[in-house]
């Protein structure tokens, strides 16, 4: 026990040194305008150099992934089938269906799957 305390106060004190040192070290320089440009070019940009992201656009991604990732759990389940009790297996697969279609259903009525409003 003491082994590991003493491993743990190496490890944290030479963790918080090497954070303060290169706290110290590191020449940052916060105002100076040229480098917070976000060109650096010495221009003032002549509009946001930040794009509005549109939260419909990240909605459809989202429920891109997941049935990309129902695809990956149901893929293994046709392998399993033959190896297991048909109505188990029929069982297991129409209640992972039913409610990734209930999910669907859901986010339909809420609108997300509409581009335009």
């Amino acid at each position: 026990m003491l082994m590991i305390m003493s491993s743990i106060i190496l490890v944290m004190t030479i963790s918080i040194g090497l954070i303060l040192v290169c706290s110290m070290i590191s020449k940052k320089s916060i105002l100076d305008r040229e480098k917070m440009s976000p060109f650096e070019c010495g221009f003032d940009p002549k509009s946001s150099s930040r794009m509005p992201f549109s939260i419909q656009f990240f909605l459809l991604a989202v429920l891109f992934l997941i049935f990309d990732i129902e695809i990956v759990i149901i893929l293994p389940m046709i392998i399993v089938m033959k190896s297991s009790v048909m109505m188990n297996w029929f069982l297991t697969v129409s209640l992972f269906i039913m409610i990734l279609l209930f999910g669907l259903y859901h986010e339909w009525n809420n609108g997300v799957l509409e581009w335009a409003k």
